[in-house]
């Protein structure tokens, strides 16, 4: 086995990205950095790389425990990394909820819902 495997390979093999093409997208565009550094798509990274790249407006940060170059089983890779990105905060969506056969929603439901939804209820009113 080498000692050192491209980054876009990489993250493909362990699952991060759907896709090769994917993956080399995302290096190109600047959001992978191995060890603080941005990475291109031909990138090595090691054993004990920190990997950090951006996934859904959130970064992942990974620890390469193992190297690989084919796209194997979820379970087989997850041995390859270890994952130290920190939690995601959870997001509180108030919903406003009605019984459902109530009718039509009251003026103060009416704008209790556009409080919640964040609408101004005089929009298109002159006045």
């Amino acid at each position: 086995m080498s000692e050192s495997v491209r980054i876009d390979l990489w993250l493909w093999s362990v699952r991060q990205t759907k896709t090769r093409s994917l993956a080399t997208s995302e290096c190109k565009a600047g959001h992978v950095r191995i060890n603080g550094n941005v990475a291109k798509p031909s990138s090595p990274v090691k054993i004990g790389d920190e990997v950090r790249y951006r996934f859904q407006g959130f970064d992942r940060v990974l620890q390469v425990s193992a190297l690989i170059t084919k796209r194997t089983s979820a379970t087989q890779a997850q041995l390859c990394y270890i994952d130290k990105s920190p939690h995601r905060p959870k997001v509180y969506v108030p919903l406003f909820t009605r019984e459902r056969g109530t009718g039509r929603p009251t003026k103060k439901e009416r704008r209790e819902l556009d409080r919640i939804r964040r609408r101004d209820s005089n929009y298109g009113h002159i006045g």
